[in-house]
């Protein structure tokens, strides 16, 4: 069957694609903060003991800021009831005894107390003895309330760049489809609840300010692509190509540009247009009745990646911007299936993931723009559509490895998965960029 007939037909039906229609760009600012000089194994993560948090909301703050750390994968943290204890009974006395924390091999201790809407953090060198980082922290809303938990992750993801120097994950949002409306989850698998009205919709993509997103919706005269503000939930569509298939939007870096796939009797083709709606679409393949369907910026917006039929199966091409320069990326293996799709372009632009049918299942893959050494990151169950967290490190895809589809989420260091959605149907994952999505 043609992809662009696998594409419509799967569409109608709201099933998962034979090229599932998502495609995201992110962006990361690769801006490393200062890291504040702990003394720990190099290449070993280090060792945090978070302490009870005095103040409104307390415990579930120390929760969150604990399991933030956990899901960064950068940092250990060291609990347990003795150890809380021991933390407990030096915050009641507001005195840290580093040597006790120094024969557990913790790198650093994190204090934190809450007055009003602002939080005092004071982060403890152990091997120095002495303060590294003290600053005040804006704490929105009333505890546990949805703000509260951003800001609470946002405050995480800022410790997390004075210990690591790398900016952290936790105030980050993922769009997912499951049914007929498009769901957004906060990175730590919370706060799920649906952002698009009820209808049939595919590939949901996140615009770098994390304020809009764009996605693929059934209307009378074919697919349509629309563009939604989160807070108003004013929408408007940006298709400029009516009628027909047109799926698999993504923006450009700087927000000003959405490149789409339009399909037609002709076969399915690339095109950008300006994310306001007005002007004509561009178009950027020529794809002479072959498909090429989930476009991914480079970071720069300078190239773009996506998946092509033109050798006569799905591969994963780049070209500039302009549809010029095209080169094959996924190289082509004897005796494989050869079915290799939606890619998506990693924030540091080393890397791009996509998806690769091996022994009939898809799994998720990473294939180096440099010399194209190519990684498997999946085996178990059937894993697609993979997102790149803002961090470069992190991937949420779709698994069935539950025996029902639910998106999970990577460190593509580590090996290490969770489950993020809990969710049956759950599909077609897109992470954002921004830790300010509404």
């Amino acid at each position: 069957m043609q992809l662009t007939q696998r594409l419509i037909t799967c569409a109608a039906l709201t099933a998962c694609l034979g090229v599932p229609a998502r495609a995201t760009a992110q962006q990361q600012d690769t801006t490393r903060g200062v890291r504040i000089g702990l003394t720990y194994q190099p290449g070993t993560k280090p060792g945090v003991v978070v302490f009870p948090v005095s103040g409104a909301g307390g415990d579930s703050l120390q929760a969150i800021v604990s399991r933030d750390f956990d899901y960064g994968d950068r940092i250990e943290v060291i609990g347990g009831d003795a150890v809380q204890e021991t933390a407990r009974q030096q915050a009641a006395k507001n005195a840290v005894d580093f040597t006790i924390w120094k024969s557990l091999s913790a790198a650093a201790v994190v204090q934190i107390s809450v007055t009003g809407s602002t939080a005092h953090v004071n982060v403890y060198d152990v091997s120095a003895k002495k303060v590294a980082a003290s600053h005040d922290v804006p704490v929105s809303g009333a505890p546990n309330t949805e703000d509260w938990r951003m800001s609470v992750h946002a405050m995480a993801d800022q410790i997390e760049q004075w210990i690591t120097g790398v900016h952290g994950i936790a105030a980050t949002r993922i769009l997912y489809v499951r049914g007929n409306r498009i769901y957004v989850i906060d990175a730590d698998g919370f706060g799920e609840h649906p952002v698009s009205e009820p209808g049939t919709v595919l590939a949901p993509a996140w615009s770098r300010d994390g304020r809009t997103i764009a996605y693929s919706e059934l209307v009378r005269s074919g697919w349509n692509i629309v563009i939604r503000d989160l807070a108003t939930g004013r929408e408007h569509s940006v298709t400029t190509t009516p009628g027909g298939l047109n799926i698999t939007p993504a923006f450009s870096p700087d927000g000003q540009w959405l490149c789409y796939a339009h399909g037609d009797e002709n076969g399915t083709d690339l095109y950008i247009v300006s994310a306001s709606g007005t002007g004509a679409a561009r178009r950027v393949t020529v794809g002479r009745g072959s498909d090429n369907v989930s476009p991914t910026f480079s970071p720069d917006g300078a190239r773009l990646a996506f998946t092509s039929g033109r050798a006569g199966h799905p591969e994963v091409y780049t070209s500039d911007v302009d549809g010029s320069n095209v080169a094959l990326l996924t190289p082509f293996n004897f005796g494989d299936q050869n079915y290799r799709s939606n890619p998506d372009w990693s924030p540091d632009g080393r890397l791009i993931a996509f998806q690769s049918q091996l022994d009939g299942r898809f799994q998720i893959m990473t294939i180096t723009l440099r010399d194209q050494t190519v990684k498997q990151l999946t085996s178990e169950g059937i894993n697609e559509d993979p997102t790149w967290a803002p961090d470069g490190r992190h991937l949420a895809f779709t698994s069935s490895r539950t025996g029902v589809k639910e998106i999970f989420v990577l460190d593509a260091e580590s090996g290490r998965a969770r489950q993020l959605t809990h969710d049956p149907g759950a599909r077609l994952a897109a992470w954002s960029h921004s830790t300010s999505a509404p």
